[in-house]
């Protein structure tokens, strides 16, 4: 039988070039360090559903922030300005109130593929100012077009007398 010797490990104890000495910014340290400027590690909760410490960047980071989109329907453009977390549903609500087209009526095609509702726009890679294009559902267009005709059209009698 062997025995290991169990370790401790402590980023603080590892040269990341602060010098071996002090803590990492936002984790506590390990031993007897005692630095004053030890602050909490901020979290974030993704789309996907997963946990990962937030990233301190000057700039804003991919997927956050608002994004304007330009919107593509036939003969007519929209730029629309929706936050870029947003999915491709959330993006048909607010086109239903441009176009006069109900959600369920509109296909949104990005870089040649239709979008699910369900899908993220910055997880897909809408960026500021890229062109999504938004197209009637063929389907629901003939259906209109049906009962269109269907309520023009005077229905006659379903029976006919035939007198000798």
């Amino acid at each position: 039988m062997m025995k290991l010797k169990s370790k401790r490990f402590c980023r603080g104890s590892f040269r990341f070039g602060n010098g071996g000495n002090g803590v990492k910014g936002g984790e506590k340290g390990c031993g007897n360090n005692n630095n004053n400027n030890i602050s909490e590690i901020k979290w974030e909760l993704r789309p996907g559903g997963m946990l990962v410490q937030k990233r301190e960047t000057s700039g804003s980071s991919v997927g956050e922030g608002m994004i304007t989109i330009r919107v593509s329907l036939v003969s007519q453009c929209h730029d629309v300005s929706i936050e870029a977390t947003s999915t491709f549903g959330e993006l048909k609500m607010i086109l239903s109130l441009i176009t006069s087209l109900e959600p369920r009526e509109q296909r949104l095609l990005f870089k040649g593929k239709e979008r699910g509702d369900d899908e993220y726009l910055h997880m897909v890679g809408v960026k500021d100012k890229d062109k999504v294009l938004l197209l009637e559902d063929p389907a629901i267009k003939e259906m209109k077009k049906l009962h269109r005709l269907a309520g023009t059209q005077q229905i006659g009698t379903p029976y006919c007398t035939i007198s000798v």
